[in-house]
């Protein structure tokens, strides 16, 4: 008994400043009734995704010719597929392992530590990837600086939807998966600059984030709900076992469901899609500095529509919901993908059904606000890292089957069969819960200023 009062002696402090703040945060109706320190782990995430974005895609973009450089063979040697496939099937899967380990982390640690942790490991790594000598020391890089990207991803959207208002969830949704897709458009940009240089060269450009930290560690505070969470729980704290007991148990694997099946086909996609550009008979006769710039533009054409269809995608939630919002907007995606791919385009053609493939995968940024309220807050980057993250343990075996059984010069079949998975990841969709703000009137839902 005295035990028990102890106990609770100690966390009523913390749970009631939790309490007063989470008020602040529920009466904030405009940006400028937000408090310095939401407005630092805003920035803080956001930067963080932009970064990520960064290094994420540094590889996709200079892939084929860096690969074969490192076998020292032509571009269109067979092996030169199935090696960019091999590492980027490793990069992906230490994807997923990171998103569940740094996702515990942020749970255990905080969100503010984590998200330095997570920052610092995708730096590193990507800025190592410049001294690989061989193409098994790239697949070691590539792997180790996925785990700090599939990280940051849970840590990240904790981080802000435990200390913003919880009505502006979707556009922050969109707005911080509107980073991932201008650090994107940095990562192209590098490629372009840097297009008479060897492809290892974009690599250095990845050790910027790691500037970063130094901020966060000294400007983020940690959030009120970790503090509250952790007082109130003592050293009973929830464990990853946990994700597969009682209520939680449903949520967790109709969401490893639909990030699985979406995951797979969408990184299908933006990684093959950009080999098949460089591999059309119009564009292989090219130079491959004229190849990277085809590339880079494409891609930045893709993540322009990609921002505009984030914030569609949260008008849509807003409207009809988060769960058929993801439905509709996968079905709109594999309909993109059958006609894009479904008979043989030249480069231009291909080019104008882009934009929709890029709108249509505003659905990802629905799920950064909308996984981490469906858990425990003990349990909320470990749920929403383990569950998204591990669609990329799905999406590194279909990286494999395009690498190994597609023909470099004809990935267009595989990208078009690919399409349907999304139909299935829609439907599954449909049966996730609702999370209790989706119940709030529309026109509470958009900050202004």
């Amino acid at each position: 008994m005295n035990f028990s009062s102890s106990t609770d002696d100690q966390s009523s402090e913390p749970v009631q400043a939790h309490s007063a703040h989470a008020t602040t945060i529920a009466n904030a109706e405009r940006l400028r009734d937000l408090s310095p320190a939401q407005w630092k782990s805003g920035v803080a995430a956001w930067l963080g995704w932009l970064f990520d974005g960064l290094d994420m895609h540094l590889y996709t973009l200079v892939a084929l010719p860096f690969v074969a450089e490192l076998l020292r063979v032509e571009t269109s040697d067979p092996n030169v597929g199935a090696y960019t496939a091999y590492i980027q099937a490793a990069f992906l899967f230490g994807w997923a392992i990171g998103g569940a380990f740094f996702g515990r982390i942020g749970d255990k640690l905080g969100r503010s530590r984590a998200l330095v942790l997570t920052i610092l490991t995708y730096a590193v790594f990507t800025g190592l990837s410049f001294v690989a000598t061989e193409w098994w020391h790239l697949l070691i890089f590539r792997f180790l600086a996925a785990l700090g990207i599939g990280g940051e991803w849970a840590v990240g959207a904790a981080l802000l939807s435990e200390t913003w208002p919880r009505r502006w969830r979707p556009w922050l949704a969109a707005v911080l998966q509107s980073g991932v897709n201008v650090g994107i458009m940095l990562a192209s940009l590098a490629v372009l600059v840097l297009s008479g240089f060897p492809p290892r060269t974009v690599f250095l450009v990845g050790i910027l984030p790691a500037l970063l930290t130094l901020w966060i560690r000294r400007a983020v505070p940690e959030t009120d709900d970790w503090h509250a969470a952790k007082a109130a729980h003592g050293a009973a704290e929830p464990g990853i076992a946990d994700l597969f007991r009682g209520e939680v148990r449903r949520t967790t694997l109709l969401s490893i469901g639909v990030c699985a099946l979406s995951l797979s086909a969408h990184w299908a996609f933006v990684f093959w899609s950009a080999q098949q550009l460089r591999s059309l008979s119009e564009v292989a006769a090219w130079t491959p500095a004229e190849q990277s710039r085809l590339v880079s533009n494409a891609m930045s054409l893709l993540m322009i529509t990609s921002i505009a269809g984030n914030f569609f995608a949260a008008w849509l939630a807003r409207r009809i919901g988060y769960r058929a919002s993801i439905a509709a907007l996968c079905l709109v995606y594999a309909g993109a993908m059958l006609v894009t791919y479904g008979t043989a385009r030249d480069y231009r053609q291909i080019l104008w059904m882009w934009p929709i493939l890029g709108a249509s995968s505003g659905l990802f940024a629905l799920f950064t606000m909308y996984l981490p309220p469906l858990f425990p807050t003990l349990l909320r980057t470990t749920g929403a890292g383990f569950c998204y993250n591990i669609g990329r343990i799905a999406a590194a075996v279909g990286t494999l089957f395009f690498g190994l059984y597609s023909r470099v010069s004809d990935f267009r079949m595989a990208l078009f069969y690919t399409g349907f998975v999304f139909i299935p990841a829609g439907l599954l969709a449909l049966l996730l819960p609702s999370p209790p703000d989706e119940q709030l009137p529309p026109t509470e839902l958009s900050p202004t200023e």
